[in-house]
C-alpha cells in the first residue's frame, strides 16, 4: 500500500484518475480543491474536467466524510488532506511563499511526517514540481495511466526478407499467406527478396484469412491528381480510401503529406464516388507562439486564420483537379454544394456525425479523453482519420507520450476497421525536407 498525493494538473488531465490508484491511499490537499474550482466555468476541455471532478468528488462525499477518508471500489482509500500555515515550517525558507505549488508541497511533507511507514509519491505533470518534490525527499512521478512511449510507438508497417518465389506467386496470385510473424490487422507490410533487395511487393495484411493482399491501385489520373510519391504515401492512401477502414491514424512530420492525402482521399470519395455525404475537416485551436488574442469578424472570419492550412490543401487539389479546373471552383463553392464543411472542434460535443469522411487535423494537441469524445460522435458509415505529429505540440497539458492522436495509435492497433501509417519520408519540398531533419 501506497499513499499517492495528487497535483490539479493530473485532475484536470483526467477526472477518471481519482480512480485509477487501485488499492492504495489516494490524497487531495484542500489547495487542489481551490484550484480546480478557479476553472469550473471555463467552457474548455481543462473547464469540463474540473466539473467533472467536483461532481466525483461530490458523489463521493454521500459516502462519508472526505477528511476522514472514504472507500472506493477498487479497494484504496481517498481522503482530502487539510492545510495549516504550520505546515510551511516543513519547507526550505525559498518554497514558504504563500503559493498553491508550495502548499500542495507542504501537505505532501505533512503526509510523509504523519504516516512515515507508508510509502509516498507525488503525482503531478508538472516538470518543476516534480524536481521540487524530489529535492525534499518525496518520491515524484508523472502521471502515466494513458502514456505511450514514443520510441515504441505501432509504425503501422513492417518489412521481411521472404524467399523470392514468394514475392513472385504474390505477383501472381494477388495474395500470399506468410507464417511465423505477428502482425495487426491492416498493417502495411513490404516483402523483400532475400537474394534480391530490389525485387519486393507492397501489400496490407487482411486479419480475416491471414493473407496479404495487394494494395488499392491509384488511377492513372492519380486521387485528385496526386499520385503517391514514396511506399508511405501508398500505405497510407490504401488506408483512406478503403471503406471497411474506418479509423485511420496517419502520424509523421512535417511536409510528410498527411494533410494533403487524408483531404484527396475524403475528396474523391464524397465528390467522385458518393460514398458519403459530406467531407468534414477539423482541428483543434492552438496558436504557435504567442497569441494574437482575439479576432474581429464573424466566425467564419474568426476561423480563417486556424483553418487556413485546410484551406490551402484543398485550393491546390482544386487546382491541379481537371474536373475542377473546368469549373473554377473554389473550396467555398464546395461548401455551398454542402460537399465540404471546414470547422472547429470546439462544437463537437452532444453531435452525431453519420455517413462523413472527418479528419482531424494537428490531432497531437488533443487528449485522449478529447480524441474519445470525437471518436464516439461517430455515426453510421461515418470515416474518422485522424493526422499529426506526436513531436509539435502546442498544446500544454500533453506531450509527445501522453497525447490523444499517440494513444489511440496503440488502443486500435488490434483492431480490424483500424489502421495507421507512420510516415517519414518528406515530399514537400527538399528545403522543407532538410528543415524537419536538421533543426
Amino acid at each position: 500500500m501506497k499513499n499517492f498525493v495528487l497535483d490539479t494538473n493530473v485532475l484536470l488531465y483526467d477526472p477518471q484518475a481519482l480512480f485509477k490508484f487501485e488499492e492504495h491511499n489516494l490524497i487531495i490537499p484542500i489547495t487542489v480543491i481551490e484550484e480546480v474550482d478557479r476553472f469550473k466555468k471555463d467552457m474548455n476541455e481543462t473547464g469540463r474536467n474540473a466539473r467533472q471532478v467536483s461532481r466525483y468528488l461530490d458523489e463521493l462525499r454521500k459516502q462519508g466524510s472526505l477528511s476522514a477518508g472514504i472507500s472506493l471500489e477498487s479497494g484504496g482509500t481517498l481522503r482530502v488532506e487539510m492545510y495549516e500555515e504550520k505546515f510551511m515550517k516543513n519547507l526550505p525558507p525559498e518554497l514558504r511563499e504563500e503559493r498553491g505549488d508550495n502548499r500542495i508541497l507542504a501537505v505532501a511533507m505533512r503526509v510523509k511526517e504523519q504516516d512515515g511507514a507508508i510509502p509516498i509519491i507525488f503525482v503531478t505533470k508538472d516538470t518543476n514540481l516534480r524536481i521540487k518534490a524530489d529535492a525534499l525527499g518525496i518520491t515524484a512521478e508523472d502521471y502515466e495511466s494513458d502514456k505511450v512511449d514514443i520510441q515504441e510507438l505501432y509504425s503501422g508497417c513492417s518489412e521481411f526478407d521472404v524467399a523470392s518465389d514468394l514475392v513472385d506467386r504474390f505477383h501472381g496470385q494477388g495474395w500470399v499467406g506468410i507464417n511465423g510473424y505477428q502482425l495487426y490487422p491492416n498493417q502495411c507490410v513490404t516483402l523483400r527478396d532475400e537474394t534480391n533487395p530490389s525485387h519486393t511487393a507492397s501489400g496490407k495484411y487482411r486479419a480475416d484469412d491471414g493473407k496479404i493482399i495487394p494494395l488499392h491501385k491509384v488511377a492513372k489520373d492519380g486521387i485528385w491528381s496526386i499520385f503517391p510519391r514514396n511506399r508511405e504515401q501508398a500505405f497510407a492512401f490504401d488506408l483512406l480510401l478503403d471503406d471497411s477502414v474506418k479509423l485511420v491514424t496517419l502520424v509523421g512530420k512535417a511536409g510528410t503529406g498527411k494533410t494533403l492525402l487524408a483531404i484527396a482521399a475524403g475528396l474523391q470519395k464524397t465528390a467522385e464516388e458518393n460514398v458519403y455525404n459530406r467531407l468534414l475537416v477539423s482541428r483543434p485551436v492552438f496558436p504557435m507562439g504567442r497569441d494574437l488574442g482575439f479576432l474581429p469578424g464573424d466566425i467564419e472570419e474568426k476561423l480563417t486564420p486556424w483553418m487556413q492550412p485546410i484551406f490551402d490543401n484543398v485550393e491546390l487539389l482544386l487546382s491541379g483537379h481537371e474536373a475542377e479546373k473546368r469549373h473554377s471552383k473554389g473550396y467555398k463553392e464546395l461548401m455551398a454544394m454542402g460537399i465540404l464543411d471546414i470547422e472547429p472542434l470546439t462544437y463537437i460535443r452532444g453531435r452525431s456525425i453519420p455517413l462523413q469522411y472527418m479528419i482531424v487535423d494537428e490531432a497531437q494537441n488533443l487528449t485522449p479523453h478529447e480524441i474519445k469524445t470525437i471518436i464516439t460522435r461517430a455515426g453510421e458509415g461515418t470515416k474518422i482519420v485522424l493526422t499529426g505529429d506526436p513531436y509539435q505540440i502546442d498544446n500544454p497539458y500533453v506531450d509527445s507520450a501522453s497525447n490523444g492522436l499517440t494513444y489511440v495509435v496503440e488502443r486500435f492497433k488490434e483492431q480490424s476497421i483500424s489502421g495507421h501509417v507512420t510516415m517519414t519520408k518528406g515530399e514537400r519540398s527538399e528545403l522543407a525536407e532538410l528543415a524537419a531533419n536538421l533543426l
